[in-house]
């Protein structure tokens, strides 16, 4: 995978953290032609002549190492390494687009690091959407030797070299080449501002969300076809009649997976009469959200801004973009989530599907019921995921800092979605096969679920 700190895409990032893609520096022009402006800056210049925050008049020299220790605070579970090396990923591709002025060396340390299976040892809490400064200042840290790696080498990366780590070490063996790099005091507050691990977990959440929203349609599809339902509002004419793009692309797919006569019934549930329209929106959501983030992957956002010889002190650090399209982008999960639930109910149904209640094997029998109670338990945790987070804001730092976008818990929360809504389509899923083929004795269907679950899953990078 080659960096050169443009069209880095939400798939991209993916890939690097759990496909084991190596990554390449194209070029280092931009961040050496911005390196060697920082080293000529006049006046003062934040966090590099200066303190931080409520500390920013005050004249310091040289006080950039005590800032990233004072800064590598870790609280909460583990973060897995995969997604520390998505963040590593997308701070060097940052790096590369010359806004931070920081040592072009310290590119390719992280460059040596990502393929080589070190990444920082990352905990869940301290960002609120105004810059990892955790994480990147643990990170910096375990740069300069002060904090311990985690080694784990990528996947499907090739064999180690004589005298590095063995595939099951979780440290480096003896002689193994640790990444290093001897940060200079005025590269730590430029390195540390940025939001990569926040768009980590949102460039991962959404490549995840397309497979899953692409797989819901096929399983709509099969809901189609066990209920007989009309394929009357997927036509074309439907849709050119309101031109949402989403909408548009969902009944056009629909449409070419059902092979069945029209029914004889007027309208269907909205489960079936609406998808497109819900389910495109929530096409349309991730669209949105996507572009916001893959702008943010590619763009300066440090503090001070290195650019035309001068530095600009800015607000680029501001995760409101990010933060305002996820929750956009949970709320349509909801949206399209409590409609799997209604075909799942429409699929208990005799009136629609002909069978017995709940597709029992005989009268009485619960048959499926008992999805419905677990695709209802999903859809009330996707709904509290779903709770807006930009509406909160903080004071920090004695009202030095007096907002925040909260795209941290944004991310966070997208990642989340993720497994209740997989219950949920693969919920519906298990009753429309069970629709499509003959009835089966009450048995446990936790393998059943399982079942759906991979199928839904299964083309994951």
């Amino acid at each position: 995978m080659e960096l050169d700190g443009a069209g880095l895409t939400c798939a991209q990032v993916h890939e690097a953290a759990y496909g084991g893609a190596r990554v390449s520096i194209i070029s280092l022009d931009r961040a050496r032609a911005a390196w060697a402006t920082a080293q000529e800056l006049p006046g003062p210049v934040y966090g590099k002549s200066t303190g931080v925050g409520a500390n920013r008049d005050v004249l310091l020299e040289g006080a950039g190492l005590d800032l990233v220790r004072s800064h590598a605070c870790a609280a909460g579970p583990p973060i897995e390494p995969a997604r520390a090396r998505a963040m590593l990923v997308i701070r060097l591709n940052q790096l590369l687009t010359g806004g931070s002025g920081v040592d072009p060396a310290l590119c390719r340390a992280l460059a040596y690091a990502i393929n080589h299976g070190y990444t920082p040892p990352l905990r869940t809490y301290g960002a609120i959407g105004t810059g990892d400064l955790t994480a990147l200042s643990i990170t910096a840290l375990c740069l300069l030797g002060e904090l311990p790696w985690h080694h784990t080498p990528p996947p499907a990366a090739r064999p180690p070299m004589p005298g590095a780590a063995s595939p099951d070490a979780s440290e480096p063996s003896p002689g193994a080449s640790v990444p290093y790099h001897p940060l200079a005091s005025s590269d730590a507050l430029p390195f540390i501002s940025s939001g990569a691990a926040t768009l980590a977990d949102a460039a991962i959440a959404c490549h995840r969300l397309r497979l899953l929203l692409e797989a819901a349609i096929g399983v709509t599809a099969l809901s189609f076809a066990a209920v007989d339902a009309s394929a009357e509002p997927l036509a074309a004419a439907v849709h050119e009649a309101r031109p949402h793009p989403g909408q548009a692309v969902v009944a056009e797919r629909l449409r070419g997976l059902l092979a069945h006569e029209p029914t004889t019934r007027v309208q269907d549930p909205y489960g079936f009469r609406a998808f497109a329209q819900v389910h495109g929106a929530a096409l349309d959501a991730l669209d949105r959200a996507v572009t916001t983030i893959e702008t943010d992957l590619n763009a300066s956002t440090e503090n001070p801004l290195i650019s035309g010889g001068l530095a600009w002190h800015n607000g680029n650090f501001h995760s409101a973009p990010v933060a305002l399209a996820l929750d956009a982008l949970r709320a349509a999960l909801v949206q399209t989530a409590q409609l799997s639930t209604a075909r799942l109910a429409t699929l208990m149904d005799p009136a629609y599907t002909g069978h017995l209640p709940f597709l029992a094997y005989r009268p009485g029998a619960s048959g499926l019921l008992i999805l419905e109670y677990v695709a209802q338990d999903a859809l009330a945790d996707l709904r509290h995921l779903a709770t807006p987070v930009t509406t909160g804001t903080a004071m920090i730092s004695r009202g030095a800092e007096d907002h925040a976008g909260f795209a941290t818990q944004a991310a966070r929360h997208t990642l989340r979605c993720l497994e209740p809504l997989e219950i949920i389509l693969a919920a519906e899923r298990t009753a429309a096969t069970r629709a499509l083929s003959a009835s089966a004795p009450d048995r446990p269907l936790t393998a059943d679920l399982e079942e759906s679950r991979r199928a839904l899953t299964q083309p994951i990078h």
